[in-house]
């Protein structure tokens, strides 16, 4: 089980300790307005009222104990430097900060942050790309030109198996899992045949599956 100490009870941390919540993971949230914290405590292990921009404060929380610490304030980006800062000088293992801008998450990268987040980025990209494509349902960016992308097989693939699509060498991409009627199929093995109900999930470079789509 991972712990992790998450820093903002805003909507960004909300969300994130719900979601956090069902992969079972131990987690503590601060946050220095008590009335925010009151309705988190059914999927928390801990909640602590604290202004985490004062050393004594992030001194007292034991962050260097937590897996991750995720600092969610994108409210006040000097707030979230102090906290990175802090976390970083009592020895937090990995630190991940949200972001609204490129700038931002520099100066946060320089302060001590080993990852960023950009919400409002990320989730208008996804959108934007699933809405523009009717063959794309949803996508993961996981750097500036791959990813891992959700679409319905092209049709000359249908009822053809992988071996006889020959998947990986003629369009450069790896099917991660197949999601069926019956269930998901991870990895699926060149005897596989591709149906009209499929779901692929397919990890490669942008560029080669926006040609395959």
């Amino acid at each position: 089980m991972k712990s992790f100490i998450v820093i903002g009870a805003g909507k960004f941390g909300h969300f994130f300790c719900q979601y956090l919540s069902r992969e079972d993971a131990e987690i503590m949230i601060v946050d220095g307005d008590e009335d925010k914290l009151s309705d988190m405590l059914s999927y928390v292990s801990s909640a602590k009222v604290g202004d985490c921009t004062r050393r004594d404060v992030v001194k007292g929380l034991g962050v260097e104990d937590f897996d991750e610490a995720v600092v969610c304030v994108p409210e006040s980006f000097q707030n979230s430097l102090q906290i990175v800062d802090l976390l970083n000088e009592f020895g937090a293992k990995s630190i991940t900060a949200v972001a609204s801008t490129e700038i931002q998450a520099k100066f946060l990268l320089k302060n001590g942050a080993d990852h960023i987040v950009f919400p409002d980025r990320d989730m208008s990209e996804r959108l934007a790309v699933s809405i523009a494509n009717d063959s794309i349902f949803d996508f993961l960016k996981l750097s500036d030109d791959h990813g891992i992308y959700e679409i319905i097989p092209p049709k000359r693939w249908l009822e053809q198996s992988v071996l006889a699509v020959d998947v990986r060498r003629r369009y450069h991409v790896n099917i991660i899992a197949v999601k069926t009627p019956a269930g998901r199929i991870f990895i699926p093995g060149p005897d596989y045949v591709f149906n009209s109900e499929d779901h692929l999930l397919i990890f490669g470079k942008d560029h080669d599956i926006e040609k395959l789509t």
